[in-house]
This record gives structure tokens, sequence and C-alpha cells, in this order.
């Protein structure tokens, strides 16, 4: 095999050798076809993977927990709920607390946003989605302006730590600059790529590659957002800026209630380390990781892994018994991610059977019709047992969660379903201010206006009448 054009004949050698040990030779079949720029970007992937770490993953692929036995034994979570009387601390208190350490600049946010729009039709980074029902705001519009929002409110900034992908980095950066961040100081946006792992072939453990010259590379879930954060000195600047939670959120879902004062205040009064916002199930089957307390540490086990007898245990009053639902909105402890990114056993990978097309031996690129690999992905969520404290906030999904996972026309989490989610919850606001919204008339709140009803109704006249579609900015 020639080794023409590389930088250095003896590295490149040692990289074959390395290869060839693990069984992974074939990455470099097609070597002699490449140019020295694919041939340099070649190598520099393959540099970068932990091949030995690969090769045990995949030993241990078909390792699973006995989530039937873990859940025989699991209780409902810890647990703030809804109007319970027997909760420890009140709302106000809790309120109280949270506009506290807002206004003393102790909060920052944490935005997951490496996916793209693919499923939507929409071949960009998903926060670029257009989403606003009459504003045609994007996903980061609405989200960027809810947090300046907040910062306006209490005075204080809130740094914004926002993770992208390979594929949506440039994308984003560029789109972000030319937007002025929507109103938020540049420097208090940091934006930072989360890393990738290799797929391999699900039979034999072999990577794949997806073009000649390019490993076949995927995000390494958002559990990679620790990590990530670690390597581009993320947690150093949260450190220096002497942050003390950190509230964090995805990008898909712009009715989460930003850096919400209580959720905040409850995690400190109960000096929780990880924090994580739950809804009410309606059905077992409802498709949400399900909070859970096994042998005292809080967890969550996916939907696709609870046994349906566990899920569908009733309380005495008809109450699903298992009831929190996890919506990926979560506060963290500074400290406490430190710590965390200490332990290099702290967010194990999980395995994921998935269609991924590949060059075969011949070069010729492949389009499987069903799963041919293994993905490897990390949880932030499986940072729960090791927080010394945890619980879980309850909040009403009318009120915090309209996720855009899906095509437009599906039942259930598309932006349909979304757009609907948001006018109703502003027409809610405005009927509460006195105003009258005609029927079947969209109406959207910018966050730059008003935050929450509260703030609407000292904006809006009492009988103030709303008959055509209307964007309050």
């Amino acid at each position: 095999m020639s080794t023409q054009a590389f930088e250095d004949p003896s590295a490149f050698e040692e990289l074959s050798r390395r290869l060839a040990s693990h069984g992974q030779q074939h990455l470099l079949h097609f070597w002699q076809e490449l140019s020295p720029g694919h041939q340099q970007r070649l190598a520099a992937q393959l540099r970068a993977v932990d091949i030995a770490a690969i090769a045990e993953l995949f030993r241990h692929a078909a390792d699973r927990s006995d989530w039937t036995e873990l859940a025989a034994r699991a209780d409902p979570p810890q647990a703030i709920r809804l109007n319970d009387p027997s909760n420890k601390f009140s709302v106000a208190e809790a309120r109280k607390v949270g506009e506290n350490a807002l206004r003393r600049g102790k909060v920052g946010a944490i935005l997951v946003a490496g996916g793209q729009g693919t499923r939507l039709g929409f071949d960009h980074p998903k926060g670029m989605y257009s989403i606003g029902p009459v504003s045609n705001a994007s996903l980061f519009q609405i989200l960027f302006e809810k947090l300046l929002a907040v910062s306006r409110r209490f005075g204080a900034t809130i740094p914004l730590y926002v993770m992208t992908s390979d594929a949506t980095h440039v994308e984003t950066e560029d789109y972000l600059k030319a937007k002025n961040y929507f109103g938020l100081p540049a420097s208090e946006v940091r934006l930072f790529c989360q890393g990738v792992m290799p797929a391999v072939d699900a039979a034999t453990g072999r990577i794949l590659l997806s073009a000649k010259g390019h490993v076949a590379l995927n995000p390494d879930g958002h559990g990679g957002m620790l990590a990530a954060l670690d390597r581009t000195a993320g947690l150093a600047d949260i450190e220096r800026r002497g942050l003390a939670q950190l509230f964090y959120f995805q990008v898909d879902n712009p009715l989460v209630e930003m850096c919400d004062p209580a959720l905040l205040g409850y995690h400190i009064l109960c000096k929780s380390e990880m924090t994580t916002l739950a809804i009410a199930k309606h059905e077992p089957s409802d498709r949400l990781g399900n909070l859970v307390r096994i042998d005292g540490q809080t967890r969550i086990i996916e939907y696709s892994d609870f046994p349906d007898p566990v899920a569908s245990q009733r309380n005495p009053d008809g109450t699903l018994r298992f009831w929190a639902g996890s919506i990926a909105i979560h506060v963290f402890d500074a400290a406490f991610l430190s710590r965390a990114s200490r332990d290099s056993q702290a967010l194990p990978f999980h395995v994921a059977r998935k269609k991924v097309a590949f060059v075969d031996e011949q070069g010729n690129r492949v389009e499987p019709t069903q799963p041919n690999a293994i993905k490897f992905e990390r949880f932030i969520f499986d940072l729960l047992p090791l927080a010394g404290q945890s619980i879980a906030v309850e909040g009403a999904a009318a009120h915090w969660f309209a996720p855009v996972k899906n095509p437009p026309g599906e039942r259930s989490e598309s932006p349909d379903t979304c757009r609907a989610a948001l006018i109703a919850l502003h027409r809610q606001w405005l009927t509460a201010a006195g105003a009258n919204v005609a029927p079947d008339v969209p109406v959207e709140i910018g966050p730059l206006f008003a935050l929450d009803a509260a703030e609407l109704r000292a904006k809006i006249p009492p009988g103030t009448t709303i008959d055509k579609p209307t964007y309050l900015r």
C-alpha cells in the first residue's frame, strides 16, 4: 500500500499497525485513491478514534440492564408535585430563592442544539426552523428572546452555552452572528461542538466508512455535553464566572419556561445537585422517560425499557403510580458537573441499532433498508445516580412542553401541534388579562413583550378585542 503524500510515512505505518491489531485495517482500503488532503483528513479521524475502546464497547453491545428486575424494585421519585399541600416548600418560597439566584448572576443556561431538521424536511440546524404561529420566528429566536427577557427582568446576565454538532456548528454560528444573537450580548453566548463516535457494523464490529476517505461518524448523544463542555473550556468558564446553577434545555421545545425561578428555587432549597422537570403522564405507554427511585437513587428508565406491568400500576385514586415523565429539562449544580467531569464512568455509552449508509469493499455506497449498524450514545440523565441529592419537580405540560420532533401533519410532537400549543397558551394569557379573542384566531406573544400572564396583564387594557392574527412584540 502506497504511503505517497502522507506527511510522515512512519506515522502512517504506525496507524496501519494500530488498525490491524484491532481488525480495522479495512479503513485504509481506499488509501491510494484519495487525494493528499483526503488522506490527511482520514488519518486525523482515525487518530481521534479510540480503537481499543470501540472494540470493548462492541464486545459488550449485547449486554443490557435487566430493566424488569430494576423496575420491580422501583418507587416513584422524590418530587415536588403541583398543588400538593405536603410539599416541603411553597411555590412562593421557591420562587423567591430562585429570583435571588438570578439577580445575583449565579445562573447560566445550557442549550442542546446539535440536531438537524431532517425529519421536518428542513436541511439545516433544527434551531433555525420557523415555528412562531404568527411571527414565523425560529426556535432559536424564541428561546434566545426568552433568555434575554429573563435577563432583563432580573437585571443580570445569564451566560448561554450552546452545544452544536459537526453537522450544525458552522451554520449555527453563522446564523446566530447574522441575527446578532437575537439581542443577547455576544460575550455571553458560547458555542461548543459535541463529540462524535464511529458507527460499527452490527455483525462484525468493523468501523464503517461513509465515503472512501471518511469514517461514518455520529454525534455521541446529549450526554456528550459534559465532555464537550469540559474539552472546550466551558466548565472553566462557568467556574470563572462564579455560576452556581445551570438550566439545561433542548432546542426543539419553544414552550420551555426559561430559567424558571420556582424550579431553580426548589433545586436550591432541597439541596439538589441535579433536578429534573417532570410532567404527569396520561397513559402508561406515553413516550417519555420514566423518573423512578431505585435503591435510594433517582434514575430514568426509557419508556421502551419500562415493563408494562410496572408502568400500568395505579394508586388507589386511579392515578398512575409511576407518573413522572421526563422532558429533558434539568437544573445542575455547577460543582456537580465539575465533579462528574472527572469521573470517566459517569456517563456510560448506550447502544442504538440504526440504519447507517456505508461504502462496501468495492467502493459502492450502500443504503440499508434494515438496521445494520450500532451507534454509541451517552445520555445526560445517567448523571442522576451520581448526584448526592436529586429531585423531580412537576410542571404543567401545557406550560412547559410542546416539542418539534415529527414531520408536519403528524398527530403529536409536530410543528402543527407545537404551534397549536403556543396559540392555546397565549390565548389563555390574553383571556386572563381581560382581552376578547375571537374564536380560531391565531395569537402569539413575543417573549420580549411578555414572559407570562402577569406581565401581559400589565400591558393589555381590559376589553381589548383581537379579531385577526396578532403577534404582540
